[in-house]
C-alpha cells in the first residue's frame, strides 16, 4: 500500500537545484576571477600612467630649473632662482616615486638609474654655470662650455625619459588591450549568468507546473478512490482501520462505525471503546488478540461476535497486516468483515448437509432394498415361470400363453433396470481409488465381456494405442463396455458393424469453452461407428438419465447406459460429447486428464 504518491519530479527538482547551485557557484567563481583580472588590468594601466606622469613631472622640474637658471644669469634677479632651488626637491620626490613604481621592472630600474646620473650631472652643470656667471668669478670660456655641455645633458635626459616613456607606452598598449578584452567579457559573463539562472528558473517552474497538474490528477483520483472505497465498504459490509503502533493512535473508516451500529465518529477509536461492543463470550479472546498485535505486530484471522446498541448480535471476522510508511512509522492496517449473513448461511448449509446425510442413508437403504428385497420376489417370479413346462403351456389358451410371455419379458426388463440403477448408484457412491492403468488392457476386458454380441454381429473393432492414465479401473472398463455396446446395439442390419477407437494428446487451451484450463493436457479418445446414428439435436439429451431416442420394443434398454458414461467421465474430471449423422454413424469423444 502506498501512503504517499512517489513523485519522480521531486528528485528532478533536487537535481536541477544542485546543478543550478553548482553552475552559479562556477559562474560566480569565474566572474570573481574575471573581476580580479579586470581590477589587476586596471591597476597595471594606472601604474603605467603614473610612471608617465612622474617622468613628465621630473622633466618639468628640470626644465623649471633650467629656465630659472637662465633668467637669473640674464637678469641677476634672485627671484628666478626659486624654481631652480625647488626643482631639486621635486626631482627627488619624483625619483623616489619612480623608484617604487618600477621596483618590479629591472630594465626600467636601470634606465631610471642612468636617468638619475644624468640629472645629477645636469644639476652640477647648473651650479658651474651659476659659478662662472657670477661677476666675481666670471669666466666666459668656462661658462660657454658648461652652457653647451648642459644643453647636451638636457638632450640626453630627454632621450632617456623618452626611452622610458616608449617602454611604458608598449606596456600601456598591451595592458590597454588586455583591459579592453576584460571589459568586453564583462557583459558576456553577466548575460551568461543571467541566462543560466533564468534557464534553470524556467526549468524549475516547468517542473513545478507539471507537479501541480499531476498533483491535481492524483487528488482527483484519490477522491474518486476514497469515494469508491467508502461505497465498497458499505456494499461489501466491511470496514478498515489503522493503528499507529508508535503513537498508539487508531483511525476508523466511516463504515467501521456503521457496522457497529452507530453514526460515524460517534466515539473516539480506542481499544477499550471497541471492546465495549464485543460480546461477553468473546471479549477475553479479542482482548488477547489485541495484546498479541502489540507484541507480535500481526493479526491473524479472528472470529467473534459484537453486540450493537440496539442489542442486535452480529458476527465479525478481522485480520490485519503490519506496514511501514516512508517516515518509518509502524502502522497496522486492519479489515473487519461483517459475516453475519455468511454465518447464518453456514448454519443453513449445515442443516441441509444433515438432511443430505439423512437422504444418503435413505438412498443407501434403498440400494439395499433394490439389491436384495426387490430382487428376491423378482427371482421367484422368474423361477416359477421357468417351471411351467412346455406341456403345461400347450394346455393353456392362446391368451394365457401370451400373458405368461409378457410376464416373463417384464421380469427380465425389471431385472435389467434394477442392475443398471445399482450400477449408476455405485458410480456415484463407491470409493474413487485412482490407479495407474493401461487403457489397452481395460479395453480388452471390455471386449471380452461383449465377445458374444461381437461374434454374433461379426463386428470389427479397430483400436489405436491407448495411453496409461491414473483412473478408476472398473469405471473406465464400464465406460468402454457401455460405449462399444451402444454402437453394437444401434448397428444397421444390412452392414457389418465397424467401430474405430483412436487416441491423441491435446492441449486444454485449444478447447477453452469445453475443458478445465487448470489442467494443461488431456487425452482425447474417440469412438466412431457406422451405425444408424441419431438426430444431432439430441446430442445433449442422450446423456440424461432414462432418456431414450427409440421405443423399448425396437431397441431394448433402460436409458441409463450413456448417463453412466457421463458420470464416469465426470468422476475423472473429464468431458464427453456426442455427435452423429443419421444413417451414417455416431461419434463419441471422451477427454481424460493427462
Amino acid at each position: 500500500m502506498k501512503w504517499i504518491p512517489n513523485f519522480n519530479s521531486s528528485n528532478s527538482l533536487r537535481v536541477i537545484f544542485v546543478i543550478a547551485v553548482f553552475i552559479l557557484l562556477f559562474l560566480s567563481s569565474i566572474a570573481y576571477k574575471h573581476n580580479q583580472d579586470l581590477n589587476e588590468s586596471s591597476k597595471l594601466v594606472m601604474h603605467t600612467y603614473e610612471i608617465n606622469i612622474q617622468l613628465e613631472r621630473l622633466m618639468s622640474a628640470i626644465k623649471d630649473a633650467e629656465t630659472g637658471q637662465r633668467g637669473y644669469i640674464i637678469t641677476r634677479n634672485g627671484r628666478f632662482l626659486a624654481p631652480y632651488l625647488y626643482s631639486r626637491d621635486k626631482v627627488n620626490a619624483s625619483f623616489i616615486t619612480l623608484k617604487k613604481l618600477t621596483a618590479d621592472n629591472a630594465i626600467q630600474q636601470q634606465n631610471l638609474e642612468n636617468l638619475f646620473k644624468l640629472i645629477i650631472q645636469r644639476f652640477v652643470s647648473f651650479e658651474n654655470c651659476l659659478k662662472y656667471s657670477d661677476p666675481k668669478t666670471y669666466d666666459k670660456r668656462k661658462l660657454d662650455n658648461h652652457m653647451f655641455g648642459g644643453r647636451i645633458l638636457m638632450e640626453n635626459i630627454r632621450f632617456q625619459v623618452d626611452k622610458m616613456n616608449d617602454i611604458e607606452k608598449k606596456y600601456l598598449e598591451k595592458r590597454l588591450k588586455i583591459y579592453d578584452q576584460e571589459i568586453s567579457l564583462s557583459p558576456i559573463f553577466s548575460v551568461s549568468l543571467f541566462l543560466t539562472a533564468l534557464t534553470f528558473i524556467l526549468l524549475a517552474y516547468r517542473q513545478i507546473s507539471r507537479d501541480f497538474e499531476r498533483l491535481k490528477v492524483y487528488n482527483k483520483k484519490l477522491l474518486i478512490s476514497s469515494g469508491l472505497m467508502a461505497e465498497s465498504e458499505v456494499i461489501g459490509k466491511f470496514s478498515t482501520w489503522q493503528w499507529d503502533l508508535d503513537s498508539n493512535k487508531i483511525d476508523y473508516s466511516d463504515n467501521q462505525f456503521r457496522i457497529l451500529g452507530v453514526e460515524p465518529n460517534a466515539f473516539v477509536p480506542e481499544k477499550e471503546t471497541f471492546l465495549d461492543f464485543v460480546h461477553p463470550d468473546d471479549k477475553d479472546a479479542v482482548a488477547k488478540s489485541m495484546q498479541g498485535i502489540i507484541e507480535k505486530k500481526n493479526l491473524p484471522f479472528i472470529y467473534y461476535k459484537i453486540v450493537r446498541p440496539d442489542h442486535e448480535i452480529r458476527y465479525f471476522k478481522s485480520t490485519g497486516k503490519l506496514l511501514t510508511d516512508q517516515q518509518g512509522s509502524k502502522i497496522l492496517l486492519g479489515i473487519n468483515f461483517d459475516i453475519t449473513d455468511e454465518h447464518l448461511l453456514n448454519i443453513e448449509l449445515q442443516e441441509r448437509n444433515r438432511e443430505l446425510e439423512k437422504s444418503n442413508k435413505e438412498l443407501a437403504s434403498f440400494n439395499h432394498v433394490a439389491s436384495h428385497d426387490l430382487q428376491e420376489p423378482l427371482r421367484k417370479i422368474q423361477t416359477f415361470i421357468s417351471r411351467v413346462s412346455d406341456a403345461d403351456k400347450a394346455a393353456m389358451s392362446d391368451s394365457a400363453r401370451e400373458y405368461l410371455f409378457k410376464i416373463e419379458s417384464s421380469a427380465k426388463r425389471m431385472r435389467v433396470l434394477i442392475d443398471d440403477l445399482l450400477l449408476f448408484s455405485r458410480t456415484n457412491t463407491t470409493k474413487k481409488e485412482f490407479i495407474k492403468s493401461n487403457l489397452n488392457e481395460l479395453l480388452e476386458n471390455a471386449e471380452s465381456d461383449l465377445a458374444e454380441i461381437i461374434h454374433e454381429k461379426k463386428a470389427v473393432i479397430n483400436v489405436s494405442k491407448l495411453p496409461k492414465l491414473e483412473v478408476i479401473p472398473y469405471q473406465i472398463e464400464q465406460l468402454f463396455i457401455n460405449l462399444i455396446g451402444n454402437s453394437l446395439k444401434y448397428s444397421q442390419h444390412d452392414r457389418i458393424p465397424e467401430i474405430i477407437i483412436e487416441s491423441e494428446k491435446v492441449l486444454a487451451i485449444n478447447y477453452p469453452d469445453l475443458l478445465e484450463q487448470s489442467i494443461k493436457k488431456y487425452h482425447k479418445i474417440t469412438f466412431s461407428d457406422n451405425g444408424m446414428g441419431f438426430d444431432p439435436q439430441f446430442k445433449e439429451t442422450i446423456f440424461v438419465l432414462f432418456q431414450r431416442l427409440h421405443s423399448k420394443t425396437d431397441y431394448p434398454g433402460t436409458g441409463i447406459g450413456l448417463a453412466i458414461c457421463k458420470k464416469i467421465v465426470e468422476n475423472h474430471r473429464g468431458y464427453i460429447l456426442a455427435d452423429s449423422v443419421p444413417g451414417k454413424g455416431s461419434l463419441f469423444t471422451v477427454f481424460l486428464p493427462d
